[in-house]
């Protein structure tokens, strides 16, 4: 008994195709787009101004208006781009290359208070880590007092302990002064002494 086989028309075959590579391709761009999209650009050296409200309101909260970018003497604040997906147009400082100089204009200038008018000694963008291992007179192999320089609140924020620098968590700003000043590049965006944006992550309560 001969079987029948039933042989589809080239157009029917090439449209399956089509319909299959375009499904394929739109699954992968929405893996690879949403992480950017949705995903907030505060991390390690990337920063709030100061007295910015917690991570999980500030996109709702700033309406975009560049006025913090515009007030700062120093181009320390940078708006984002459309590569930042929803987080596009909000405000962030790169602090190893252009750290926070504490001026205190951009808080005085924020309409929505998403960035709150607070004082100098009230900010807390984030919290200054000494990388150890990274840092050259923790490694014993120099002596060197760069953040400790610049800090505007030494034997505050940081004091030397042994002529080792150490961060204290009750006074550090995180403005990222010790930050861009340190003169070890451990990786690109790193240094041997690094912001981490701790107070960003904080839960609002209602």
């Amino acid at each position: 008994m001969s079987q029948k086989f039933h042989l589809e028309k080239p157009d029917h075959i090439r449209r399956t195709l089509l319909k299959g590579t375009l499904a394929f391709t739109l699954l992968a761009a929405t893996k690879v787009s949403a992480k950017p999209l949705f995903s907030s650009p505060v991390t390690m050296n990337r920063l709030r101004p100061p007295g910015a409200v917690p991570e999980d309101i500030f996109a709702g909260k700033c309406i975009r208006c560049g006025r913090c970018v515009e007030v700062c003497p120093y181009h320390s604040i940078i708006p984002l781009d459309a590569r930042a997906g929803v987080y596009a147009g909000t405000p962030l400082i790169f602090a190893e290359q252009v750290p926070c100089y504490l001026c205190m204009k951009c808080v005085q200038v924020c309409p929505t208070g998403t960035l709150q008018n607070i004082s100098q000694e009230e900010t807390r963008m984030g919290l200054a880590v000494i990388e150890k291992y990274s840092c050259i007179t923790w490694r014993g192999e120099a002596l060197c007092r760069t953040c400790y320089n610049v800090c505007p609140f030494k034997e505050k924020a940081i004091h030397l302990d042994q002529l080792r620098p150490v961060i204290d968590e009750k006074y550090c700003t995180g403005c990222g002064l010790c930050t861009h000043g340190c003169p070890i590049t451990v990786s690109p965006g790193k240094k041997a002494i690094n912001i981490e944006p701790l107070f960003a992550q904080a839960r609002v309560k209602w």
